[in-house]
């Protein structure tokens, strides 16, 4: 077409198409275009003049947005055209995030429909702003326009965020009055929010009473199943969801990942991933974590490292064409520094926040030291998201002044931010701090949620707080209106247990108001085996395999209480009734990171490259120990064998190994710091104090249930745990 040909109506569809395919600055040159063409012959209506300003929905262009408002203004076209006053609000809140310049426009719109409201409601609830988005939905209804399903199913999101959920039950009563309770994504909505709140039998009503289900639907009720700690109902749905013809996405095979993650066979979850490498989504953020978690529970350390290697390659290195491609050597230090002088294109927040995830799963800090690094110098240090994630990381890899620092230096936290520091702090045994940063979060008026208070129940459940503890529970629900869950009941007959009170654990079980799951009778059983209970933990055990009669960890938790009263005979019996089970005892390991690798250490192995000096340097420490007090308590030798072979199978220990792998591969003044996938051995936990003051090191160890910061003989756990 020449120019003759070009009238008002071709200019504004060209300059639509560019504007709807995010072709922004072809669509605003060609708006420029158009006026010097037309030597005042065609002037802008409001179908150009919106296309413009849809481009202008950025930052890069939100300053030209401004620059056509004006002229906009100067034309008379204001209010021509709900959709000029949409595409202002648009412009405003993605553009500059100015939400009250984009109120102002909505105000000031002469005639408004029920799209300009939910626009204005939906830009109010992704600003966060739920408080001001409710404040005008009802405004819309005074001003009798009826709620559609894009109004509702945003509120609806926004409730389930911001976890709202009292007054999404509300929202749900209008959804029913307004006759939208059968649209597939208001059910979706709505089973999302009942099981974020804990009430997954409320999701499964409405997840049946659905004409149709697409994979939104099945993956937020598995996620439901999954939060509850019903792994075997998640996995079910996931097969009732294939034979469905129901392809699963990213977002369900990470959800079924965590149930299999939770199982004590991982050959579902060995399956899964292998359809995940089939359907391209294995190297996908959310998936490749919930393999690294699932991995690493399993006690395969080497396929952990390698799900999280190929997560940091595809994320922070293939974006960028200046890498070589076949650059896969990330454990060594010449390799990884040049990738990560060539990162950063492409990398979103959501992508470090999942890199951060998985370097903390595995305990690799250097990694997440680096990430870090990218993360500031990619320009996302103030992100609240990844922030809370560096927090998260720094705190599961031991190092939790870096934690506070990350802490101190945000800006703007939120109840995700508090809870990450205070669980941070709780898991590391100090417990005065994580209970001043509550009280802290509470002075200012942050509400706390359910997570919190499992990390405050926690912090007291560390240090034996047990007045302290009971004063948080029941203010649970008089102060806060949350109901305590099971992970609640499991926190108090943890304290109850590890304070002794064994018989007063008992009576709490039995007095919940539901029915006691695996989870609460496991934790009642570990702390009998602590206190050598032999009645109590065969109750235990039989109330753990009438819920999980596949459980290999309450057989051994109660073999080892036999086998510390040398019952074995009974021993004997359990550990032939698992095998007839085919049931595995999950594999103790330990690790440790040397020069940005991990270095994996199982009892009495000898497999590692320097296993001679690790051995030499034992029967070194072995000596010096021995000298200072230290006596092998071989009550922790679990096998009916002579003293004096009990004691060398004592300095076979994983962690042992790995703490006197690093005396001789790491500098003094540096931190040691050991990961296990157990529990840490009593006998390995007295002997590391004293390897402390022989070597003048502080050793951190992390084991499943918490951290040890030992130093000069002394544990922050003084001895309780």
């Amino acid at each position: 077409m020449g120019h003759h040909k070009r009238d008002l109506v071709s200019w504004s569809a060209i300059i639509s198409c560019f504007a709807n395919n995010s072709m922004e600055s072809r669509a605003l040159l060609t708006f420029l275009h158009m006026l010097q063409c037309s030597r005042n012959i065609i002037y802008p209506n409001e179908y150009c003049f919106t296309a413009s300003l849809k481009s202008c929905s950025n930052l890069l262009f939100f300053s030209t947005g401004l620059a056509i408002f004006a002229f906009l203004l100067k034309t008379g076209y204001f209010d021509s055209h709900v959709c000029v006053g949409c595409a202002l609000i648009d412009m405003f809140t993605k553009g500059d995030r100015d939400i009250q310049s984009a109120r102002i426009v909505f105000d000031k719109m002469l005639h408004k429909n029920l799209v300009t409201w939910t626009l204005m409601i939906t830009r109010y609830v992704q600003l966060g702003l739920l408080g001001d988005a409710v404040d005008l939905f009802c405004r819309m209804i005074v001003s009798e326009y009826t709620p559609d399903v894009f109004t509702l199913t945003s509120l609806l999101s926004a409730c389930v965020e911001m976890e709202f959920f009292s007054l999404g039950k509300q929202l749900h009563s209008c959804v029913i009055r307004s006759r939208l309770a059968s649209d597939v994504f208001v059910g979706c909505t709505l089973v999302d929010m009942y099981a974020k709140s804990a009430a997954v039998e409320n999701s499964r009503k409405i997840f049946n009473t659905m004409l149709r289900h697409n994979v939104m639907s099945w993956t937020a009720l598995i996620s439901g199943y999954v939060q509850s700690r019903q792994e075997q109902e998640a996995i079910k749905l996931f097969c009732n969801m294939l034979h469905g013809h129901v392809a699963p996405n990213s977002f369900t095979f990470s959800s079924v990942l965590k149930a299999c993650a939770s199982l004590p066979d991982f050959g579902i979850g060995k399956q899964l991933h292998g359809q995940t490498i089939k359907l391209g989504l294995s190297t996908i953020n959310c998936v490749g974590n919930s393999l690294i978690n699932m991995y690493a529970r399993s006690g395969t350390m080497e396929c952990a490292r390698k799900a999280f290697n190929i997560l940091f390659e595809k994320n922070l290195i293939s974006y960028n064409t200046a890498v070589d491609a076949n650059a896969k050597a990330l454990d060594s230090d010449e390799s990884f520094n040049h990738e990560v002088e060539h990162t950063g294109v492409g990398a979103s927040s959501y992508t470090y926040a999942c890199l951060l995830s998985g370097a903390a799963c595995i305990g690799t800090i250097v990694k997440g030291e680096q990430i870090h690094a990218l993360i500031v110098k990619s320009g996302f240090g103030t992100n609240l998201c990844i922030n809370n994630a560096l927090i998260s990381m720094y705190s599961k890899c031991g190092n939790k002044e870096a934690a506070l620092q990350v802490f101190n230096d945000m800006g703007y936290r939120n109840v995700i931010t508090w809870t990450s520091i205070i669980s941070g702090f709780a898991k590391h045994g100090f417990a005065t701090k994580a209970l001043e940063l509550f009280y802290e979060m509470l002075e200012i008026g942050v509400k706390p949620n359910e997570v919190t208070y499992i990390a405050v129940l926690s912090a007291c459940s560390h240090v034996g707080l047990i007045d302290e503890a009971w004063k948080h529970f029941n203010s649970m629900h008089y102060n806060h209106s949350i109901s305590p869950r099971m992970e609640h009941y499991a926190c108090m007959v943890d304290l109850l247990g590890r304070s002794g009170l064994l018989l007063e654990a008992i009576e709490f079980i039995n007095s919940m108001p539901f029915d006691a799951d695996a989870l609460v009778w496991r934790t009642f059983l570990g702390s009998c085996r602590v206190h050598g209970n032999t009645k109590l933990g065969e109750h235990a055990a039989k109330k753990i395999l009438e819920r999980e009669p596949h459980d290999p960890a309450t057989y051994i938790l109660l073999s080892n209480l036999y086998a510390s009263e040398g019952r074995w005979d009974d021993v004997a019996a359990l550990r032939k009734s698992m095998k007839q089970k085919k049931l595995i005892k999950e594999t103790g390991y330990s690790w440790i990171e040397v020069d940005n690798q991990v270095h994996k250490f199982h009892v009495g192995d000898t497999s590692h490259p320097q296993a001679r000096k690790i051995y030499d340097e034992l029967d070194e420490l072995a000596l010096k120990i021995k000298n200072l007090g230290y006596i092998p308590n071989t009550d922790f030798v679990l096998h009916d064998v002579e003293d004096e072979q009990k004691e060398q199978y004592l300095f076979q220990h994983s962690e042992k190994i790995a703490v006197a792998y690093a005396l001789i591969s790491t500098p003094k003044p540096k931190p040691i710091r050991v990961f296990k996938n157990l529990r840490v051995c009593g006998d390995c936990h007295t002997a590391i104090k004293y390897i402390s003051i022989v070597t003048g090191r502080e050793i951190v160890v992390r084991d499943a249930n918490r951290f040890h910061h030992i130093k000069d003989g002394k544990c922050s756990c003084n001895d309780y745990w």
